[in-house]
């Protein structure tokens, strides 16, 4: 428990440096639970700027009606979402989605994940093909304003190198650990901040260390200065013994 007690102190630390930088996130609905199901398939290992390319097309295309994205060919599919790249692959997993969706509730209405329990509900999403547990917490956090912590490349990066996570937590472990250390009403802004951060400042390549406003609660910083110390006491020249004798 001191050390779960630790680690939230911390990472309430961090909430607070990164809200004062990037400001306050608040939450609102922008798209429903399968809307956002879709457009977080898209976004898997491509940029927010081809998914989001694709998923206006998409949009466009079958007017915003999923029925009719889940009974389209695949062939017309995936040409449609070509911009979100694998669009092969996309276009079949978005169809299973859809059609095992209708098969078990009978509507693409997925408004009841916000009355269960968040276990129960990331369960369900998760049971899903193809849905793990980034996905679901997409679902649940931005349709619904669940606390739930989805956990991409910049949320697990920044979370490790600052010391929130340990250095073999998986993304998938993240998501429950990360979302316990601050309250509730907090963990929308923290992610979205986290992520700001990560693409501005503690970029995956060659951190901005010298920009961070969290260098002093920093574990991969703190680590950086101490391996400096000592390769420069290392490397230094000895200091010649001074003498008293004349030459």
């Amino acid at each position: 428990m001191p050390i779960i007690a630790g680690l939230a102190h911390h990472a309430r630390t961090v909430d607070a440096l990164l809200a004062d930088t990037y400001g306050e996130a608040e939450w609102s609905p922008k798209l429903d639970g399968t809307s956002e199901l879709v457009l977080t398939i898209l976004s898997q290992h491509t940029s927010d700027i081809n998914s989001g390319a694709a998923f206006d097309a998409l949009r466009d295309h079958c007017h915003s009606d999923w029925n009719a994205v889940s009974a389209m060919p695949v062939e017309e599919l995936t040409q449609v979402i070509r911009s979100a790249g694998l669009s092969n692959i996309k276009a079949r997993r978005i169809q299973r989605v859809l059609r095992e969706i209708l098969d078990r509730r009978g509507s693409l209405d997925l408004r009841f994940l916000k009355n269960l329990p968040i276990a129960d509900g990331r369960a369900w999403l998760t049971s899903l093909p193809g849905v793990g547990p980034k996905t679901a917490a997409c679902v649940l956090l931005f349709s619904y304003g669940l606390p739930v912590m989805p956990v991409d490349t910049h949320v697990h990066r920044v979370s490790g190198r600052l010391g929130l996570i340990g250095p073999k937590v998986t993304a998938d472990r993240a998501h429950d650990l990360l979302a316990t250390l601050v309250p509730p009403e907090r963990v929308y802004a923290f992610h979205i901040n986290l992520i700001r951060h990560g693409r501005q400042v503690c970029k995956a390549g060659v951190p901005r260390c010298h920009l961070c406003p969290l260098t002093r609660h920093c574990d991969y910083f703190q680590s950086r200065i101490t391996t400096t110390t000592e390769q420069v006491s290392r490397t230094a020249p000895a200091k010649k013994g001074r003498t008293d004798r004349a030459t």
